[in-house]
């Protein structure tokens, strides 16, 4: 019986190492987030002749991943920003986040916007790092009476707008993404094909669901400050609502922040963690599967990937796991 062979490239600053890390490589681990965090990239590798340099923080490495049958997939370019160097024996250990989170994204920042809209915000940011925007036109047409940065990255302002809108916020490709979560789109706004897994396609599963994550609505709470009190908007129903502890500035981002919670907890109510024996450098956040050969109860859930990660081992063949939550 034949396996397939992984394949993997590293690139860095242009010159591609793969060949000579090769025979040294113990593993490659990449995490792809959905928003808000950057994709991280840890890769080790033996050092027990000591004929390999460290790395200098700042540099640039490119990967792609894949199998020789099929080819490599691009996945992208991070910054190297931690090396460790332990023994015995020893181990070379690179860290790094990717590029288009930079250090300007996370330099924090004082600014306030009025009368605005979410696109006209998120244009703003996208232009001065050089980005492309890529926001849902639903989205992009949201009201913004006021809005400060205070004190505050550009990269936490734009993940506590994804909160606010339950939405994708990111930076990836050279572009600023902002999309709302589950609609299964890329970056640029295509459709992403569904992907259908099978108990065979895995080695290791884990399902959980819990009641208690049950609620019904979201209650969330502004200040009228003609009447000079506390009001309260309910998204869902109030049977067994969630209360969220932050006072709003007004109703209709009191109503924003209740729905984005409730389309989270209808997320979370059932988990699905799924690793597959042959990794599927395809797969990233956003993707819709459906998965069969399990339980009732999984098989006719349709599944939204938050977290991928992606693991080349040296002794092990290349493996991923999903962290999948339920999707509409």
């Amino acid at each position: 019986m034949s396996y397939p062979t992984p394949q993997w490239r590293v690139v860095l600053d242009g010159i591609d190492l793969t060949e000579r890390i090769a025979p040294r490589l113990r593993d490659l681990t990449l995490t792809e987030c959905r928003g808000g965090e950057a994709d991280l990239l840890d890769l080790s590798i033996h050092d027990h002749d000591s004929k390999m340099a460290l790395p200098k923080r700042g540099v640039r490495l490119s990967v792609a991943l894949g199998w020789k049958a099929t080819g490599l997939i691009d996945k992208g370019t991070f910054i190297v920003d931690e090396v460790e160097y332990s023994g015995a024996p020893d181990l070379i250990t690179v860290r790094a986040r990717s590029a288009d989170m930079t250090a300007d994204m996370r330099t924090r920042r004082e600014r306030s916007w009025h009368n605005t809209t979410l696109g006209a915000v998120l244009n703003t940011i996208a232009g001065e790092r050089g980005l492309t925007p890529r926001v849902a036109e639903a989205l992009a047409r949201t009201k913004l009476p006021h809005l400060d940065q205070a004190n505050e990255s550009d990269m936490n302002l734009l993940t506590r707008l994804g909160q606010r809108f339950d939405a994708v916020a990111t930076v990836k490709g050279g572009a600023l993404v902002f999309a709302p979560i589950g609609t299964g789109t890329t970056a640029t706004g295509k459709p992403l094909p569904t992907v259908t897994l099978t108990r065979r396609d895995g080695d290791q599963h884990r399902y959980s669901v819990a009641d208690r994550d049950a609620y019904t609505g979201v209650r969330a709470h502004w200040v009228d400050k003609g009447k000079a009190r506390r009001q309260s908007v309910l998204v869902g129903t109030d049977d067994n609502a969630k209360r969220l502890r932050e006072s709003y500035a007004d109703e209709a981002t009191a109503r924003q922040h209740a729905h984005a919670e409730l389309e989270r907890v209808k997320r979370g109510v059932a988990k699905l963690d799924y690793t597959l024996a042959i990794g599927r450098a395809d797969l990233f956040p956003e993707h819709i599967v459906t998965v069969s050969g399990f339980k009732p109860e999984i098989d006719g859930q349709r599944w939204l990937i938050a977290k991928t990660t992606h693991t080349v081992s040296g002794s092990s063949g290349f493996s991923t796991s999903l962290e999948l939550e339920t999707a509409a």
